[in-house]
Protein backbone atom coordinates (compact mmCIF):
# COMPACT_ATOMS: atom_id res chain seq x y z
CA UNK A 1 0.00 0.00 0.00
CA UNK A 2 1.21 3.14 -0.85
CA UNK A 3 1.25 6.54 1.97
CA UNK A 4 2.41 10.06 1.17
CA UNK A 5 5.50 11.63 2.31
CA UNK A 6 3.30 13.91 4.54
CA UNK A 7 0.75 11.03 5.99
CA UNK A 8 3.50 9.58 7.49
CA UNK A 9 4.71 12.65 9.21
CA UNK A 10 1.45 13.09 10.69
CA UNK A 11 0.69 10.17 11.92
CA UNK A 12 4.86 9.99 13.23
CA UNK A 13 3.49 13.31 15.19
CA UNK A 14 0.53 12.23 16.26
CA UNK A 15 2.72 9.27 18.01
CA UNK A 16 4.66 11.39 19.41
CA UNK A 17 2.28 13.61 21.16
CA UNK A 18 0.58 10.95 22.35
CA UNK A 19 3.36 9.22 23.62
CA UNK A 20 4.67 12.34 25.22
CA UNK A 21 0.95 12.57 27.26
CA UNK A 22 1.23 8.98 28.24
CA UNK A 23 4.52 10.27 29.74
CA UNK A 24 2.98 12.93 31.37
CA UNK A 25 0.43 10.83 32.47
CA UNK A 26 2.16 8.24 34.03
CA UNK A 27 4.10 10.34 35.94
CA UNK A 28 0.95 12.01 37.45
CA UNK A 29 -0.01 8.41 37.65
CA UNK A 30 3.20 7.40 39.34
CA UNK A 31 2.96 10.63 42.19
CA UNK A 32 -1.14 10.15 42.86
CA UNK A 33 0.32 6.51 43.97
CA UNK A 34 1.33 7.45 47.47
CA UNK A 35 5.35 7.04 46.43
CA UNK A 36 7.14 9.43 49.01
CA UNK A 37 8.18 13.04 47.49
CA UNK A 38 11.76 14.11 48.86
CA UNK A 39 11.17 18.35 49.44
CA UNK A 40 14.65 18.62 49.53
CA UNK A 41 16.22 21.94 51.96
CA UNK A 42 19.33 22.91 52.05
CA UNK A 43 19.59 24.63 55.45
CA UNK A 44 20.28 22.80 58.63
CA UNK A 45 16.83 20.95 61.02
CA UNK A 46 15.88 23.53 63.04
CA UNK A 47 16.60 26.57 61.10
CA UNK A 48 14.01 29.00 59.84
CA UNK A 49 13.77 27.13 55.92
CA UNK A 50 13.32 23.82 57.12
CA UNK A 51 10.32 25.01 59.84
CA UNK A 52 8.67 26.25 56.45
CA UNK A 53 9.21 23.17 54.84
CA UNK A 54 7.88 21.14 57.48
CA UNK A 55 4.75 22.79 57.84
CA UNK A 56 3.92 23.02 54.71
CA UNK A 57 4.61 19.29 53.93
CA UNK A 58 2.57 18.22 56.68
CA UNK A 59 -0.41 19.46 54.87
CA UNK A 60 0.64 18.62 51.63
CA UNK A 61 1.02 14.81 52.09
CA UNK A 62 -2.70 15.04 52.61
CA UNK A 63 -3.20 16.88 49.51
CA UNK A 64 -0.90 14.59 47.31
CA UNK A 65 -1.95 11.27 48.83
CA UNK A 66 1.75 10.75 49.54
CA UNK A 67 4.15 11.20 52.02
CA UNK A 68 6.55 14.60 51.97
CA UNK A 69 9.61 14.04 53.24
CA UNK A 70 11.86 16.59 54.26
CA UNK A 71 15.42 15.89 53.41
CA UNK A 72 17.69 18.19 54.61
CA UNK A 73 20.96 18.39 52.41
CA UNK A 74 22.46 21.56 54.47
CA UNK A 75 25.79 23.57 53.84
CA UNK A 76 27.43 26.04 51.26
CA UNK A 77 24.36 28.15 51.42
CA UNK A 78 22.11 25.53 49.58
CA UNK A 79 24.30 24.36 47.04
CA UNK A 80 24.36 20.90 48.29
CA UNK A 81 21.16 21.16 48.03
CA UNK A 82 20.56 22.67 44.39
CA UNK A 83 23.12 19.71 43.34
CA UNK A 84 20.73 17.06 44.46
CA UNK A 85 17.60 17.98 42.73
CA UNK A 86 19.66 18.62 39.93
CA UNK A 87 21.10 14.71 39.98
CA UNK A 88 17.94 13.50 41.08
CA UNK A 89 15.25 12.00 38.09
CA UNK A 90 12.45 14.13 36.63
CA UNK A 91 9.98 12.30 38.01
CA UNK A 92 8.21 14.70 40.22
CA UNK A 93 9.97 12.64 43.75
CA UNK A 94 11.78 15.38 44.48
CA UNK A 95 11.47 18.74 44.73
CA UNK A 96 13.48 21.40 46.24
CA UNK A 97 11.88 24.55 48.68
CA UNK A 98 14.12 26.98 48.89
CA UNK A 99 14.44 31.07 49.18
CA UNK A 100 16.12 32.99 46.73
CA UNK A 101 20.03 32.98 47.82
CA UNK A 102 19.99 28.99 46.05
CA UNK A 103 18.57 29.87 43.41
CA UNK A 104 19.29 34.04 42.71
CA UNK A 105 22.50 34.61 44.17
CA UNK A 106 25.00 31.49 44.25
CA UNK A 107 25.23 31.09 40.62
CA UNK A 108 26.47 34.80 40.62
CA UNK A 109 28.94 34.63 43.38
CA UNK A 110 30.00 30.97 42.84
CA UNK A 111 32.29 30.16 39.47
CA UNK A 112 31.33 26.67 39.48
CA UNK A 113 27.92 26.20 41.48
CA UNK A 114 27.65 22.31 39.94
CA UNK A 115 24.11 23.82 39.07
CA UNK A 116 22.55 26.26 36.41
CA UNK A 117 18.94 27.63 37.95
CA UNK A 118 17.95 28.67 34.54
CA UNK A 119 18.34 25.60 33.01
CA UNK A 120 18.47 22.75 35.37
CA UNK A 121 15.54 23.76 37.38
CA UNK A 122 11.64 24.57 36.61
CA UNK A 123 10.30 27.00 38.93
CA UNK A 124 7.30 24.90 40.35
CA UNK A 125 5.18 27.73 42.68
CA UNK A 126 6.10 30.76 45.10
CA UNK A 127 4.44 30.92 48.10
CA UNK A 128 5.84 33.91 50.13
CA UNK A 129 8.12 36.67 49.94
CA UNK A 130 10.74 37.74 53.69
CA UNK A 131 12.82 40.45 54.51
CA UNK A 132 16.72 40.20 55.75
CA UNK A 133 16.92 42.15 58.69
CA UNK A 134 20.14 43.45 60.55
CA UNK A 135 19.71 42.28 64.30
CA UNK A 136 21.65 43.33 67.60
CA UNK A 137 22.13 40.41 70.40
CA UNK A 138 20.83 41.34 73.86
CA UNK A 139 24.50 41.84 75.02
CA UNK A 140 24.65 44.91 73.36
CA UNK A 141 23.02 48.42 74.80
CA UNK A 142 21.59 49.44 71.58
CA UNK A 143 17.85 49.31 70.87
CA UNK A 144 17.85 51.16 67.71
CA UNK A 145 20.29 50.89 64.24
CA UNK A 146 21.86 54.24 65.00
CA UNK A 147 22.34 53.49 68.59
CA UNK A 148 24.03 50.27 67.13
CA UNK A 149 25.95 52.32 65.24
CA UNK A 150 27.35 54.56 68.03
CA UNK A 151 28.06 52.21 70.57
CA UNK A 152 30.66 50.14 67.23
CA UNK A 153 31.58 53.98 66.99
CA UNK A 154 32.55 54.66 70.52
CA UNK A 155 32.90 51.25 72.46
CA UNK A 156 34.04 48.77 69.62
CA UNK A 157 37.13 51.66 68.36
CA UNK A 158 35.31 51.83 65.12
CA UNK A 159 35.08 47.64 63.97
CA UNK A 160 32.49 45.28 64.98
CA UNK A 161 32.00 41.50 63.32
CA UNK A 162 28.69 41.16 62.07
CA UNK A 163 27.59 37.24 61.22
CA UNK A 164 25.97 36.48 57.81
CA UNK A 165 24.37 33.00 57.41
CA UNK A 166 26.39 32.03 53.98
CA UNK A 167 29.39 33.57 52.30
CA UNK A 168 28.61 35.83 49.27
CA UNK A 169 24.81 35.91 50.12
CA UNK A 170 22.67 39.09 50.25
CA UNK A 171 23.52 39.36 54.37
CA UNK A 172 27.35 39.64 53.28
CA UNK A 173 26.76 42.82 50.51
CA UNK A 174 24.38 44.27 53.29
CA UNK A 175 27.29 44.15 55.69
CA UNK A 176 29.39 45.70 52.85
CA UNK A 177 26.70 48.96 52.47
CA UNK A 178 26.32 49.24 56.13
CA UNK A 179 30.59 49.84 56.54
CA UNK A 180 30.63 52.10 53.73
CA UNK A 181 27.71 54.28 54.15
CA UNK A 182 28.62 54.31 57.71
CA UNK A 183 32.17 54.55 57.87
CA UNK A 184 33.23 52.03 59.63
CA UNK A 185 34.72 48.41 59.79
CA UNK A 186 32.66 46.25 59.65
CA UNK A 187 33.40 42.42 58.36
CA UNK A 188 31.15 39.94 58.02
CA UNK A 189 31.54 36.63 59.51
CA UNK A 190 29.94 33.85 57.61
CA UNK A 191 28.57 30.71 59.22
CA UNK A 192 27.01 27.78 57.74
CA UNK A 193 23.28 28.40 57.95
CA UNK A 194 21.38 31.15 60.20
CA UNK A 195 20.92 28.22 63.53
CA UNK A 196 24.97 28.11 64.17
CA UNK A 197 25.10 32.27 63.67
CA UNK A 198 21.96 32.92 66.10
CA UNK A 199 22.85 30.73 68.66
CA UNK A 200 26.71 32.88 68.85
CA UNK A 201 24.31 35.78 68.95
CA UNK A 202 22.65 34.52 71.70
CA UNK A 203 25.71 33.65 73.42
CA UNK A 204 27.23 37.18 72.59
CA UNK A 205 29.81 35.74 70.38
CA UNK A 206 28.98 38.23 67.83
CA UNK A 207 27.50 41.39 68.66
CA UNK A 208 24.94 41.17 65.41
CA UNK A 209 23.86 39.30 62.42
CA UNK A 210 21.93 39.61 59.39
CA UNK A 211 19.20 37.28 58.19
CA UNK A 212 15.86 36.74 57.51
CA UNK A 213 12.81 37.79 59.42
CA UNK A 214 12.07 33.67 60.60
CA UNK A 215 15.30 33.30 61.71
CA UNK A 216 15.16 36.13 63.89
CA UNK A 217 11.39 36.55 65.17
CA UNK A 218 11.24 34.46 67.95
CA UNK A 219 13.87 35.56 69.71
CA UNK A 220 13.53 38.86 68.80
CA UNK A 221 9.88 38.72 70.31
CA UNK A 222 11.42 37.04 73.57
CA UNK A 223 13.87 39.88 73.63
CA UNK A 224 16.96 37.90 73.27
CA UNK A 225 17.74 40.29 70.23
CA UNK A 226 16.39 43.08 68.90
CA UNK A 227 15.76 43.49 64.97
CA UNK A 228 16.93 47.24 63.99
CA UNK A 229 16.63 47.30 59.97
CA UNK A 230 14.57 45.71 57.54
CA UNK A 231 15.13 45.71 54.04
CA UNK A 232 11.75 46.08 51.72
CA UNK A 233 9.74 49.28 50.36
CA UNK A 234 8.11 49.22 53.83
CA UNK A 235 8.08 47.81 57.46
CA UNK A 236 6.98 44.53 57.68
CA UNK A 237 3.64 43.87 59.43
CA UNK A 238 5.55 41.82 62.51
CA UNK A 239 7.81 44.64 63.01
CA UNK A 240 6.13 47.83 62.21
CA UNK A 241 8.52 49.94 65.06
CA UNK A 242 11.48 48.93 62.92
CA UNK A 243 12.59 51.25 59.80
CA UNK A 244 13.58 50.23 56.69
CA UNK A 245 17.21 50.72 54.98
CA UNK A 246 15.35 53.17 52.64
CA UNK A 247 14.30 54.84 55.38
CA UNK A 248 18.08 54.91 56.60
CA UNK A 249 18.98 56.43 53.50
CA UNK A 250 20.08 53.02 51.28
CA UNK A 251 19.22 52.92 48.05
CA UNK A 252 17.92 49.78 45.73
CA UNK A 253 17.10 47.76 48.73
CA UNK A 254 13.14 47.52 47.96
CA UNK A 255 12.99 44.01 46.24
CA UNK A 256 12.07 41.50 48.77
CA UNK A 257 13.75 38.13 48.55
CA UNK A 258 10.81 34.99 48.00
CA UNK A 259 10.25 31.55 48.71
CA UNK A 260 9.34 28.79 46.45
CA UNK A 261 9.57 25.11 44.79
CA UNK A 262 11.47 24.21 42.39
CA UNK A 263 11.95 20.58 40.20
CA UNK A 264 14.48 18.89 37.93
CA UNK A 265 13.97 20.33 34.41
CA UNK A 266 11.88 17.95 32.74
CA UNK A 267 9.51 17.03 35.40
CA UNK A 268 5.87 16.42 33.73
CA UNK A 269 3.95 19.47 33.65
CA UNK A 270 1.00 17.77 34.54
CA UNK A 271 2.62 16.78 38.09
CA UNK A 272 4.01 20.56 38.24
CA UNK A 273 0.11 21.48 37.85
CA UNK A 274 -0.92 18.69 40.81
CA UNK A 275 1.75 20.35 42.72
CA UNK A 276 1.45 23.92 42.11
CA UNK A 277 -2.80 23.36 43.27
CA UNK A 278 -2.07 21.85 46.04
CA UNK A 279 0.66 24.29 47.79
CA UNK A 280 -2.50 26.91 46.78
CA UNK A 281 -5.15 24.90 48.61
CA UNK A 282 -2.57 24.34 51.57
CA UNK A 283 -1.94 27.88 51.94
CA UNK A 284 -5.74 29.09 51.99
CA UNK A 285 -5.62 27.11 55.28
CA UNK A 286 -5.97 29.38 58.05
CA UNK A 287 -3.49 27.34 60.64
CA UNK A 288 -0.95 27.04 58.08
CA UNK A 289 -1.28 30.68 56.88
CA UNK A 290 -1.44 32.19 60.66
CA UNK A 291 2.28 30.02 61.40
CA UNK A 292 4.01 31.01 58.48
CA UNK A 293 2.89 34.90 58.94
CA UNK A 294 4.05 34.58 62.72
CA UNK A 295 7.22 33.03 61.32
CA UNK A 296 8.03 36.81 59.15
CA UNK A 297 6.51 35.21 55.85
CA UNK A 298 4.03 37.87 53.30
CA UNK A 299 2.19 34.40 52.33
CA UNK A 300 1.11 34.86 48.73
CA UNK A 301 0.57 31.55 46.00
CA UNK A 302 2.37 32.58 42.90
CA UNK A 303 1.67 30.12 40.39
CA UNK A 304 4.34 28.82 37.95
CA UNK A 305 4.54 31.39 35.36
CA UNK A 306 4.13 34.38 37.64
CA UNK A 307 6.74 32.87 40.01
CA UNK A 308 9.10 32.53 37.56
CA UNK A 309 9.07 36.26 36.27
CA UNK A 310 9.83 36.92 39.75
CA UNK A 311 12.94 34.96 40.17
CA UNK A 312 13.73 36.14 36.99
CA UNK A 313 13.10 40.37 38.05
CA UNK A 314 14.79 39.36 41.65
CA UNK A 315 18.17 37.76 39.95
CA UNK A 316 18.67 40.69 37.24
CA UNK A 317 18.13 43.30 40.43
CA UNK A 318 20.85 41.60 42.28
CA UNK A 319 22.88 41.18 39.41
CA UNK A 320 23.29 44.89 38.89
CA UNK A 321 23.80 45.37 42.89
CA UNK A 322 26.88 42.41 42.71
CA UNK A 323 28.42 43.99 39.64
CA UNK A 324 28.32 47.59 41.35
CA UNK A 325 30.23 46.09 44.11
CA UNK A 326 32.88 44.57 42.54
CA UNK A 327 32.71 41.13 43.71
CA UNK A 328 34.95 38.69 42.08
CA UNK A 329 33.11 35.07 41.91
CA UNK A 330 34.39 32.57 44.56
Amino acid sequence: MFFSRRGVLSRGLRGAVALAALTSLAGLAQAQSGTPIRLLVGFPAGAGTDAIARTLGEKLRDELGAPVVVENRAGAGGQIAAQALKAAPADGHTLLLSHDHTISILPQVVKNPGYNSATDFVPVAGFATFANVLAVSGGTPAKTYDEYLKWVRTQKGGKDTIGVPAPASIPEFLVKMIAEKSKLDLQSAPYRGSAPMTADMLGNQISAGIASVPDFIENHRAGKVRIVASIGAKRQALLPQVPTFTELGFANLNDLPYYGVFAPVGTPQAFVDRFGAALQKVLAMPEVRDKLTNMGLTVGYEPQGQFAGRVRTYTQSWERIIQASGFKAL
